[in-house]
């Protein structure tokens, strides 16, 4: 991995636990990201953060370590029980994957943590929480259930983070959230920790209606997508979107691969073609069982399954190293959702390389795309023979169908842009 992603500042030169070091030396980590070298300093001084940086530059581990330095330099009167830290995520994977880091983080604390999400495991969830946990992670809604039950208590919380605080709007969960930061100590009482992709003024009306004073930390604001992403556009017509992913899956060789779609239907659809033609796949959208989901993301950050075909479901959140390309076969409909999804490779200092598609029915959306980023996406013709010649899709096993509907798409020859 490139190290030029990180600063000069040691982990070891900050007041941080023992324990906590050594668990950053047991997972190689010895030198801060710039967001951590900015946050970790006011925030284990007490101070609360509004931090702002590019998705994969290491906000997790700024506040999973401001989290547990804190709960374990600061003694609890006797006789009182947790949790004593509430983390909140938009979404299962995004709380899975903060759980996850916070168990490698937290090996040698003792400390207990909790995962509380939605679509599975309740009465496993209800069980942990009754035998006592330290911190809990999770999303607001099954957290508000297990509170209402009176399941999960919120009168001794000593530390709130809130992660993509932006998308917490987007998804509507605001409401929820202030819902629960109102049954906790006051923001006084507390440290309170929210990240962001970007600090709008909603996030930040949010910020100082339940913060202390937060601390404005913006890394690298002027520039919206990392630049070790390389971008590439090729206009296409919808009917050769299969063939050119085909032929350029063949060229790029990618060592792992998440194609993004707009629809549910059309992840179906590109996973059939894609299976017809040799490529092990599988789906990853909102509606799939969370036990399913969970264990797909397993196979394929693990490497047991190369190319993953998701919805937004995965464009936030979800750190699965060695992502080599992202291929948005649909231009997102939200100019925001492009940055999301193209920063799943590239992280950490990482590169990779974005590939987008815009057909005759998204096309529409690549100038607010453009416009957002502050530049123009690289065109790259299509090269004679780089629409590979596709064999039928393979019948779906979600409905029993052949996807998509209709013949396969024809080959063009002429290549360019679609006339």
């Amino acid at each position: 991995m490139e190290k030029s992603h990180l600063t000069s500042t040691p982990f070891s030169a900050l007041p941080l636990t023992d324990c906590l070091l050594e668990a950053l030396e047991d997972a190689g980590f010895t030198y801060c990201t710039p967001i951590q070298d900015a946050t970790l300093p006011l925030a284990l001084a007490g101070h609360d953060i509004a931090g702002q940086a590019q998705t994969g530059t290491g906000k997790t581990a700024a506040f999973l370590l401001s989290t547990l330095h804190y709960l374990m330099t600061t003694p609890v009167e006797d006789g009182l029980s947790g949790p004593w830290a509430i983390m909140l995520a938009p979404t299962r994977e995004l709380a899975l994957q903060i759980h996850k880091d916070a168990e490698s983080l937290g090996r040698y604390t003792g400390l207990k943590f909790a995962a509380v999400y939605g679509g599975t495991g309740y009465d496993s969830q209800r069980r942990q929480l009754e035998d006592g946990v330290d911190v809990v992670i999770g999303t607001p809604g099954r957290i508000i259930d297990f509170y209402k039950q009176g399941v999960l208590k919120l009168k001794h919380i000593e530390v709130v983070v809130l992660d993509e605080a932006d998308r917490m709007f987007d998804l509507g969960f605001i409401s929820d959230i202030r819902y629960l930061l109102r049954r906790m100590p006051s923001a006084d009482q507390r440290i309170n920790l929210l990240f962001s992709a970007t600090l709008s003024t909603r996030v930040m009306e949010l910020a100082y209606e339940h913060m202390n004073n937060p601390q404005q930390i913006k890394i690298e604001s002027e520039q919206v997508t990392a630049d070790k992403v390389r971008q590439t556009l090729f206009h296409v017509s919808k009917e050769d979107k299969i063939p050119l992913l085909v032929g350029l899956l063949h060229r790029e060789k990618p060592n792992r691969a998440i194609v993004f779609v707009n629809t549910k239907r059309a992840a179906e659809q590109v996973e059939g073609w894609l299976a017809g033609n040799s490529w092990q796949c599988a789906v990853l959208s909102g509606d799939i069982p969370q036990n399913k989901r969970e264990r797909l993301l397993a196979q394929f950050q693990a490497g047991e399954l190369p190319v993953l075909v998701a919805t937004d479901v995965a464009a936030r959140g979800l750190h699965i190293p060695d992502v080599s390309h992202v291929f948005n076969f649909d231009l997102p409909q939200d100019a925001e959702d492009y940055v999301h999804r193209i920063g799943r490779t590239a992280r950490i200092g990482a590169s990779g390389d974005a590939i987008s598609f815009a057909c005759e029915e998204y096309v529409y959306s690549l100038p607010d795309i453009e416009d957002y980023i502050g530049q123009k996406i690289p065109v790259e013709p299509i090269e004679p023979g780089l629409l590979a010649e596709v064999r039928p899709a393979r019948r779906s096993e979600h409905h029993g169908e052949r996807r998509p509907h209709g013949r396969p798409p024809r080959r063009r020859h002429n290549g360019g842009r679609p006339g």
